[in-house]
């Protein structure tokens, strides 16, 4: 996965992250780019400071210090040398590239009439690595299915940032549409039409409309559309019996969920949270919650103990009984 990403560094830096170890490229969640502040790296549980010979410590004196010219080139080829075509994205503060990569962006913000306009002099870079797992749903998916497994219940994936509920809702996605024997082994029978609106073009990192991870074969897409819009133009146009979404929590979030509830069709959304009544601390999704439109939740925590600091998937039904034991994923559900 480093491979894809490396091109996008001046040459000092793809020589520095080329000599990490295999152990932490084979986890590496964020690269964090500072101009004249220490190189980080994070994976897994751990974090460290990276030398200019690719050794990382807790040391951040030893660390290399990014140049103006490192910030530079590693802006210019996120914006293949055109801020002007990626207005839109330094304004979100985020530039999403292929593979689903999404990089986000410090610096001068640009505000008029009270409003961000854009980020300039952007001096920070949080490269967040995004991985696929095909093993992400396998403990959870079968609690989301109802007894006649004729449908999907309407389920919300809650976790806080950098626990994998990205990688987990592709996943269900692929395993939701019939990918390989996933249908097989839950005692499924049948497959579902699965869409899935990817603002971020994170979920399926498509390019040129084409997704490039594995989200199954009866999957469509809408790429880099806004979730409410997108949701709607899916009911209208596709007949989805699953729509997927990340990062819910607006108005007009709730009121195309509120179409899929009319139309019968099982949903998967995300939130960041740490659980039920975290989220329902926000008013759009208290008023979700309090209507009952989830059946299902998940939560997604990192726990310390028997499972070491592993992420672990918890899921309840909407009278907050849980249904299954600890499900820990050892590597981590992902990026």
């Amino acid at each position: 996965m480093i491979a894809a990403i490396l091109p996008y560094f001046s040459e000092a830096m793809q020589r520095i992250l080329s000599s990490l170890s295999t152990r932490i490229l084979e986890q590496l969640q964020e690269i964090r780019v500072r101009e004249a502040r220490p190189l980080e790296v994070i994976w897994g549980a751990g974090h460290g400071f990276v030398s200019e010979q690719g050794a990382i410590g807790p040391n951040s004196e030893q660390a290399y210090r990014p140049s103006r010219r490192d910030c530079a080139i590693l802006l210019e080829q996120l914006t293949q040398h055109s801020m002007y075509t990626f207005e839109e994205e330094l304004k979100r503060g985020f530039i999403t590239v292929a593979g689903g990569h999404r990089i986000g962006l410090s610096g001068r913000t640009v505000v008029e009439q009270g409003k961000v306009k854009y980020v300039k002099e952007i001096s920070g870079f949080n490269i967040r690595v995004a991985k696929e797992w095909k093993q992400a749903g396998a403990a959870v998916w079968p609690y989301l299915l109802e007894p006649s497994r004729e449908q999907v219940y309407r389920t919300l994936v809650i976790s806080p940032p950098q626990l994998g509920k990205t990688t987990l809702i592709r996943d269900l996605a692929r395993r939701f549409s019939g990918s390989d024997t996933a249908g097989e082994e839950a005692g499924i029978g049948r497959s579902f039409k699965v869409g899935i609106v990817d603002e971020r073009s994170e979920i399926a990192a498509c390019v040129k409309g084409v997704p490039r991870f594995d989200v199954g074969p009866r999957t469509d897409v809408l790429d880099g559309c806004p979730k409410a819009e997108g949701m709607m133009m899916m009911i209208r146009s596709m007949s989805p019996e699953v729509l997927i979404a990340d990062e819910i929590g607006r108005a007009e979030d709730a009121e195309a969920i509120h179409e899929a509830l009319h139309a019968g069709i099982g949903i998967i959304a995300t939130a960041h949270g740490r659980s039920v009544a975290d989220v329902a601390k926000r008013p759009i999704l208290r008023e979700l919650i309090r209507e009952g439109v989830f059946e299902r939740f998940v939560v997604l925590e990192r726990k310390l103990g028997a499972v070491g600091s592993s992420p672990s998937a918890a899921v309840f039904d909407r009278q907050g009984t849980r249904l299954n034991e600890t499900v820990a994923a050892k590597g981590g559900f992902g990026g």
